[in-house]
Order: C-alpha cells, then structure tokens, then sequence
C-alpha cells in the first residue's frame, strides 16, 4: 500500500498530508482541553463554553467566505501561510489573557483567521490531483488529522499536568512550523488563467460567490450534508455528557471510544476510499449516511459498552465515506477558477450546524429526554440517505463530465518527473 501511495501521489500533495498533520496535531493538543480550561482558568461554567464555541463558529463562517475569495483571487500558498503565521502567534496571545471578554474577542479574531486557511488547503487538493484520485486524496488528508486526533490529546494531557500555557504554546509551534513547510516545498497550486479570460478583481471575486449561490443544486447538495454533520456533531458535544449521566461512562471509556473512531480511520480510510472510488460518489454518500444512521441510532438502544463500542465503529465507516467523498463532489460542481468560494461555501454544512446544534441537542436532553438525541440522529441520517440517492439521477450527467475533465499541469508535470 505504501509504495502504491509513493508512486501515485504528487510530491506536493504528500508534503501537504505532513503539514497538514503537524498543524492538526497542535490543535488536537489544545482542542481537548479547551472547555477545561476555559472553566479553571476564568471560573465559568458550561454557558460560557457554549458562547466560546458559537463565537468561534461566527468567526469562521465569515472566515471562510473571505478566504474563498481570497484563495481564487490571490492563490492557495499565501492564503494558507498567512492563515498559519497570524492564528500561531494568536493562540500564544489566548494563552497569556486573563480577561473573559478580552479572550472572547481573541476567539472571534481567530476563528475568523483560523478559516481563512480552509477553502485554500481544500482547492489546493482538488489542484494537485485529478478529479478520479480527490475522494482519495481527501480520505489521505483525513487519515492524516485522526492520526493527529490519535496522539495529539495524550500529548495533550501529559503538557496539561504541568501547565495550560503549554498547550497554547505546542499549538502556535505546529502552525509556525508548517508555514515553513509549505513555504519551502509546495508550490503555488492555483489554476493558471486562460488567455481569452480577464483576471478578476478582488470586488469581482467576491462577488462572484453570488455565481456559486445562484447553483441550487449544489445548495441542495450543502444542505443534506448539513445535516450529516448536525448528526456527527454530537460526538464532540452531546455523546459524553450522554454517556456520562445516563449510563455512567468514565472519562477513560469515552476516551477509548473516541480513540478507536480515529484508530479505525489511521487503519482503514486509505483501503475504503480505492474500494469506493469505483462506485459513482452521490450513491456512495447515501450509503455512509446508512452507516450513520445504524451507529447514532444504536445509542438511543442499547446500554453495554461494547455495544457503544460498536455503533462507533458503525459511525466511523459512515464518516470515512460521506466526508472524503463530499469533499471530492465540491470539486466536481466548481469550475477551476472558483474551487475556492465553492470550498468556502461548502464550509457552511459546518459552521452553521455548530452555530445552534450543541444547544438544539441540549434542549432535547433537557425537554423531550437524552434517548430522543440519538433517534433524531438517526431519522435525520435516513432523510440525508434519501436526499443524497435522489441528488444522484439529477446531477449524473453533469459529475460525469466534471469527471472527464483533464488533468491539471501541476499533475502532468509531476508525471513527467
């Protein structure tokens, strides 16, 4: 497999997959440990986390539309190494203040930069490889952020011991260590223009988004996977609460849960995405959401920890389907000079969900009962199931040409070499 990855991958693209692990692995260091911190650190509770979590989601959905923009109009490189140098120096900056409002502001600022990188990193993806190779290739970016979920918070929890500060501190060290890498190795990706084309102002490529919102049927397309991550969601936010008070998981087992959804992606994402890469991807995205559907619902089911054990592993083959290939379909709808806003919109099925989903999923909790979470995350799976396998007859034909298109030169002169 490895040698198979050697030879069939662009140089630049492998240099991307480390760079965008060390990155990952200084927030996974961090990320665990935010809400503990927050709440040691400036005595709050759980409120205060939950406003943190939505001002970092405001943050980035107008990071992202501003990133998507800037990636089209001035490249991927630049976007991504600057997103990397400002969000590094930030996080020492969160780190060192002792004043709630001051870190909220901090958290806006950064949640605003943190996602200006992100349209950038996803076209630089779909650039480097050609259109039959991208699911695999997102599907290798995901093994490479599990891998930093896999390590990142043992790490994590060995710096914690001793000081807070150090987490903050590893975390700006990857960010300022990967824009070297990527200023060093990889080149600029972005699509060279086409001779009979202008080059498109800064107010013109912003406005250009208005092209990418007239697309319904890629809104639709954003809209059903929206949902898929409403359900996946709860894994970071209402699942251990669940576990904890309804059925008295230790912070060690939930532990072990969430490590073996990464386990399972380091092992077998690679494998899944060359099995389904034959299969046309909008069936493909209906079948994870089956998975999904199966492990979320399970929780409202069953009480045995192998059985939580269980529905995660059904979980995980569900999010090592639906997310890489969905990846891969923005690529499809966007022509070459707007991947980017195409990118940065197809944020949106992420940031709009965490704007209200943690408190949608509270209120079912907290009203209707803890159980009821888990049989609307499933109900929910099964609509975004039959959304996606209806999505499929209407846009075959125009996939299928997206598909043919040719390679990039990037990618033929990797070939070459």
């Amino acid at each position: 497999m490895l040698t198979k990855f050697k030879g069939s991958y662009p140089t630049a693209f492998k240099v991307l997959i480390l760079a965008t692990f060390i990155d990952r692995l200084g927030g996974f260091i961090l990320y665990p440990f935010f809400a503990l911190y927050i709440t040691d650190h400036f005595g709050v509770g759980i409120i205060e986390v939950g406003f943190l979590f939505s001002i970092f989601s405001v943050g980035n959905l107008a990071g992202g539309m501003i990133g998507g923009a800037l990636t089209d109009k001035y490249g991927r490189r630049a976007i991504i190494l600057f997103a990397l140098i400002v969000s590094g120096l930030g996080s020492i900056l969160m780190g060192l203040v002792n004043d709630l409002i001051i870190f909220y502001i901090l958290a806006l600022f950064l949640g605003v930069v943190n996602n200006i990188g992100f349209p950038a990193r996803q076209a630089m993806v779909a650039d480097l490889l050609p259109p039959k190779q991208q699911a695999e290739g997102f599907g290798m970016i995901r093994i490479a952020l599990n891998l930093s979920a896999v390590i990142g918070p043992i790490l994590g929890g060995m710096l914690a011991t001793h000081s807070y500060m150090f987490l903050f501190i590893v975390d700006a060290a990857s960010s300022l260590i990967t824009a070297i890498i990527v200023y060093k190795v990889i080149p600029e990706t972005k699509p060279p223009i086409k001779e009979a084309k202008a080059e498109e102002t800064l107010i013109g490529t912003i406005i250009g988004y208005k092209e990418v919102l007239r697309d319904k049927v890629f809104l639709i397309f954003l809209l059903i996977s929206a949902i898929t991550v409403l359900v996946y969601m709860q894994i970071n936010s209402t699942l251990s609460i669940f576990l904890r008070d309804v059925h008295g998981i230790s912070y060690f087992n939930f532990s072990l849960i969430l490590s073996m959804n990464a386990l399972i992606v380091v092992l077998s994402q690679f494998w899944i995405s060359r099995k389904i890469s034959k299969y046309t991807p909008m069936n493909m995205m209906a079948f994870g959401s089956l998975f999904l559907m199966i492990g979320f619902g399970m929780y409202g089911f069953i009480s045995d920890f192998y059985l939580f054990l269980l529905a995660m592993a059904f979980i995980t083959i569900g999010e090592m389907i639906v997310f890489p290939v969905g990846q891969g379909l923005v690529t499809s709808f966007a022509s070459e000079d707007k991947r980017g806003r195409y990118m940065a919109v197809y944020g949106f099925q992420w940031t709009i969900p965490n704007l209200f989903g943690v408190l949608l999923a509270a209120l079912v909790m907290e009203y209707i009962g803890p159980n009821w979470v888990w049989y609307f995350s499933g109900i929910l799976s099964f609509i975004a199931m039959i959304g996606f396998w209806l999505l499929h007859a209407s846009t075959r034909k125009r996939l299928s040409k997206e598909v043919e298109a040719t390679t990039s030169p990037l990618i033929e002169q990797e070939i070459l070499h």
